[in-house]
């Protein structure tokens, strides 16, 4: 599992900082990718990395402003030229159906896939047997979300060696006992797959915040976080500014991990007004409250390791 900044701006693409997108990397877990919010120019981003757009199977938007959005009817196109043709699923507030099908329609652009739509609220938006994402609202503008994507809990490794002393030999039933099931062998005895596998694989928490100011939702969506992604629009001493526009600071956003237990704060949506030469003071000002703290780049690249 890794997070891949695709553009890590606020507002309006700079020279040094795209508009916002992230891609959720679960190439292991599932070998396809996940895109948190499409702005302007994704597609562009994209080909300056591995990526395959036909890996993308989900989009999440966290909000309908157009530094979020604009990218997304042209990557969709994109990815239909490009050799896609596996399902792709849009999460997103409500009227993000409408903007997607109405740029698709006036361009007269046909997907050579099925494109499906998500509109939602808050709660569990999606659950499978491996992964649950979970929204909440925001406070911003508009109406705007955070996601807490929540890997399963998976099965421990198998202890071949105590299989082995227990006189069962290697074949299709390992993988049953691997998956913790009551198996019965040819000889009639029967196994309990949990007594021959260790300790089971504790699931990774990653939370991708919207756009947002200081509040308590942010807090609950990354209790506990192996990582989160955080606004900081502004500058620690521009709260009132902050407060304003609808953003958060620097200092706030690693109060918030602080006070979640967050393992890893990464900051991103920042504001073209400061340059590459006042990064490293935005990032110093969040580590004095939460010293596991980075700054966001376009292509910076995290990796959550499995806890073991």
């Amino acid at each position: 599992m890794e997070v891949l900044f695709l553009g890590t701006g606020a507002g309006v693409p700079a020279k040094l900082r795209n508009v916002t997108s992230i891609a959720l990397k679960l190439l292991e877990e599932r070998g396809s990718v996940w895109l948190f919010d499409c702005g302007e120019a994704t597609q562009h981003q994209i080909l300056h990395t591995t990526l395959k757009p036909r890996r993308v199977e989900k989009i999440f938007i966290t909000h309908l402003h157009g530094d979020h959005i604009y990218g997304l009817p042209g990557f969709l196109a994109s990815r239909s030229f490009q050799g896609g043709e596996l399902d792709v699923t849009v999460y997103g507030p409500k009227g993000i159906q409408n903007f997607v099908e109405t740029n698709l329609s006036v361009s007269q652009t046909y997907l050579k896939y099925p494109l499906h739509f998500v509109e939602v609220s808050e709660g569990i938006v999606f659950e499978d047997e491996q992964f649950l994402v979970e929204a909440r609202l925001l406070e911003h503008g508009i109406a705007s979300y955070g996601y807490r994507v929540v890997e399963k809990d998976r099965p421990g490794v198998l202890l071949v060696d105590k299989l082995k002393e227990a006189g069962i030999e290697p074949g299709p039933v390992y993988k049953k006992i691997k998956n913790g099931e009551r198996v019965t062998l040819k000889d009639g005895n029967v196994v309990d797959g949990k007594k021959f596998t260790g300790p089971d694989i504790k699931g990774r928490v990653v939370t991708i915040l919207g756009d947002t100011r200081f509040c308590g939702a942010a807090k609950e969506l990354a209790e506990g976080a192996d990582l989160l992604i955080h606004e900081a629009t502004f500058a620690s001493g521009e709260e009132g500014l902050a407060h304003e526009y609808f953003h958060s600071t620097t200092t706030q956003a690693a109060q918030i991990a602080k006070a979640a237990n967050a393992k890893k704060l990464c900051l991103t949506h920042i504001s073209s007004r400061y340059d590459r030469e006042d990064w490293k003071m935005l990032e110093a000002e969040a580590k004095k409250i939460f010293a596991m703290t980075e700054m966001a780049h376009d292509f910076k690249e995290i990796e959550i390791p499995s806890v073991k």
